[in-house]
């Protein structure tokens, strides 16, 4: 954990320097700032996070959350200005073409990262999109056909999604009716302590067949054994590499997160663990992290629902987060085994997302006997 943090601020540090020296070789910067408030800003900004999610972990709500609110939006907005600002050097060979117009074509840049930011934010406002599925799932008994499992992940509830936004997502969630609720991890973001005040809006998430959750990383960055108390308060069965029969040949299974494992040096066998020994009937593996497919296929689910991958958030983000997670957003099949990844029902960070929105999943379970090949649909119920 500590070399992969080292890591994060260190290519943090080098994208802040990057951006600033840039714009300092823009006329209109370098006439009215100086390169030493510049270099303080930047400074400044790249610690910002840091400090705000620090003055939160001691108590100091009253200094973190305004500091917090503009230091995860400015992780938005560096990201956008540096890959204008690269954009611009590649055109120009950095400055060597076009020397003229080269710190004109940097100005356009920074232009255009705004303009993006708006769209960003404005994306990020609207309410989370509802994504519908139709799946055929092996082993499920013909009186559960047409049953309807609601999908969120990726909450990221706490100091910047608090109790208005998650009092709308709990009506939404009603009014979709759905048979059965799953929480694909990551319902708290840091502080986990934010999130316990909001037991009683968590309650209020149910279901026939009961409300679902497995972790994520953030509920171990968070505190993994607090945050699983607040599950549980709240109403939620918790699945640490389990299953569990949820009606007479509908089975849950459901892992800690893969990633905070690796993370953490863990090398087991958690996919197989969760399936192994479950109740016949068909089968749904939870995985936050959308890794571990081809063992899930292998061990028999039917079906593999994860999130955390956000579908990148902002662009071009997602292409990156393609190299570690290939299945990155959507449906796919792993060796006949269906996977579906939600790109989040919140925002880590920023509140920004370029271009699709957050998600909701809607998927209707189909047995063996009601095979459909309809593709999926999305509306913005």
């Amino acid at each position: 954990m500590a070399v992969f943090l080292s890591t994060l601020l260190g290519l943090w540090g080098a994208m802040h320097a990057y951006v600033f020296w840039r714009l300092s070789t823009i006329p209109w910067v370098s006439a009215h700032i100086s390169t030493t408030a510049l270099a303080l800003v930047a400074a400044g900004l790249w610690v910002s996070y840091v400090v705000a999610r620090s003055l939160d972990a001691v108590g100091w709500q009253k200094w973190s959350w305004p500091l917090e609110y503009l230091a995860a939006n400015w992780i938005g907005v560096l990201f956008l200005l540096f890959w204008c600002l690269l954009l611009a050097d590649v055109v120009t060979l950095g400055g060597w073409l076009l020397p003229r117009y080269a710190p004109s074509i940097r100005g356009g840049a920074v232009v255009t990262a705004g303009v993006l930011c708006l769209v960003a934010w404005a994306q990020a406002l609207r309410p989370p999109a509802l994504s519908e599925y139709e799946v055929r799932l092996p082993g499920l008994p013909a009186a559960h056909d047409g049953k309807v499992l609601v999908a969120v992940s990726d909450l990221h509830l706490g100091n910047l999604l608090g109790r208005r936004w998650l009092h709308g997502l709990v009506l939404r969630l009603q009014r979709l009716k759905p048979d059965l609720l799953v929480i694909v991890g990551d319902l708290v973001d840091g502080n986990v302590g934010r999130v316990e005040p909001l037991r009683d809006a968590l309650k209020q998430m149910q279901a026939p067949l009961g409300v679902w959750a497995v972790t994520g990383n953030h509920e171990y960055y968070a505190g993994v054994d607090r945050s699983i108390r607040l599950f549980e308060e709240s109403g939620f069965r918790v699945l640490r590499d389990r299953s569990a029969q949820v009606a007479p040949g509908l089975v849950l299974a459901g892992v800690d997160d893969l990633t905070a494992r690796a993370q953490a040096g863990q090398r087991d066998h958690a996919t197989e663990l969760a399936l192994a020994n479950r109740p016949p009937g068909g089968t749904i593996l939870l995985s936050h992290s959308p890794w571990e497919a081809e063992q899930a296929a292998a061990g028999g689910a039917g079906l593999m629902l994860s999130g955390h991958t956000h579908n990148g958030q902002l662009w071009p983000f997602n292409y990156f987060v393609g190299l570690r997670y290939p299945l990155v957003s959507g449906r796919y099949e792993q060796n006949g085994m269906p996977v579906i990844v939600c790109r989040g029902t919140g925002t880590w960070g920023p509140r920004m997302r370029l271009w699709r929105r957050s998600e909701i999943l809607r998927i209707r379970l189909r047995s063996a006997e009601f095979a459909s090949s309809a593709k999926p649909s999305r509306s913005g119920l």
